[in-house]
């Protein structure tokens, strides 16, 4: 039976769940993810644990946080003045903002804190600082 090997394009299914067994993502209920091995689409981790596998297989893998989205950075943590952002953007807290950085891209911030006179946002990415756990499921290799 053919293995997944780099340059392969693969169909999985997958349930990602943090420590806590709550889960972050899943392909449960659409279709498969496609990806190309290889081409850097998916943590390089996730990637690893595909290679190899047969149609029909199974793994379960999970990733230090470093192997992940990274460990929090306190530094991605900032207050700016409340004028700064439109009045017409309604706040409150966890809602995500998106923003453009120095080079062009966009950005997420989600919303920490705020009052009349500072809002407090944080650009780590949401599951910054989290081991992640993928259940897998090669669905097909072509």
């Amino acid at each position: 039976m053919k293995q997944a090997t780099a340059g392969d394009t693969v169909r999985v299914h997958y349930t990602g769940t943090l420590e806590d067994g709550s889960t972050f993502d899943t392909s449960k209920d659409r279709d498969p993810m496609e990806v190309n091995l290889g081409s850097g689409q998916i943590l390089s981790g996730v990637e690893d644990a595909l290679i190899g596998m047969a149609e029909g297989d199974t793994k379960k893998v999970t990733l230090a946080p470093d192997d992940a989205f990274g460990d929090r950075n306190p530094e991605l943590v900032q207050n700016v003045g409340r004028s700064t952002i439109p009045a017409e953007i309604p706040l409150e807290v966890g809602a995500v903002l998106e923003a453009t950085n120095e080079a062009g891209n966009p950005m997420h911030l989600v919303v920490v804190s705020f009052d009349d006179e500072e809002v407090t946002l944080d650009a780590n990415h949401p599951l910054a600082g989290k081991a992640l756990t993928f259940d897998l499921t090669l669905v097909s290799i072509t």
